[in-house]
């Protein structure tokens, strides 16, 4: 398995960050985080063997609850998620894959997994609330579904919740 992050093939115009990953219905909290962290993660409710098919299709890591799923798949190709708490589960990840939480953030769109661009305040001026298009100057949207993002205080919130998450309790355990 990949155990550094590394910059890779293109994707819409811009680097992609790999690894690549898909997570399993029970991993949705921590498909997000991986998301804002700016990693293509794959997360929909598909059947185990849709979801085999696309990792090895895709050149993705399966990240998994389900013991059985990771046996089937092969230690090479997917991981045993051992934490329960999401937080936890995003520091184990971090660590197990060596993944870059710093320099990415918020290049990916968390609804959809698609990369962000650019856009103007006239672009979005009238899909964010007044007190935003006042106070913000850079936004970017999502091509794939439309959602648009600014720098915000859920920003500082999220850093400060990544922050303390990564920095937290290393030993791996729930209790």
């Amino acid at each position: 398995m990949a155990a550094k992050t590394e910059e890779s093939q293109k994707e819409g115009g811009t680097l992609a960050l790999s690894p690549r990953f898909v997570a399993d219905v029970m991993l949705g909290r921590l498909a997000r985080w991986l998301r804002l962290l700016g990693y293509d993660v794959v997360y929909e409710h598909l059947a185990d063997d849709v979801l085999i098919e696309l990792l090895n299709r895709e050149d993705r890591i399966l990240l998994s609850r389900d013991r059985a799923l990771v046996e089937t798949v092969g230690d090479e190709r997917a991981y045993f998620v051992r934490n329960q708490r999401v937080d936890r589960q995003v520091a184990e990840v971090v660590r197990r894959f060596g993944l870059d939480a710093e320099h990415f953030l918020f290049t990916r769109c968390t609804l959809c997994n698609t990369l962000v661009v650019p856009t103007t305040l006239e672009d979005v001026k009238e899909e964010v609330p007044p007190y935003v298009a006042e106070t913000q100057r850079e936004f970017w949207r999502c091509p794939g579904c439309g959602q648009v993002y600014w720098k915000g205080s859920h920003l500082g919130r999220a850093r400060d919740w990544l922050q303390k998450a990564l920095g937290g309790d290393r030993n791996g355990s729930d209790a």
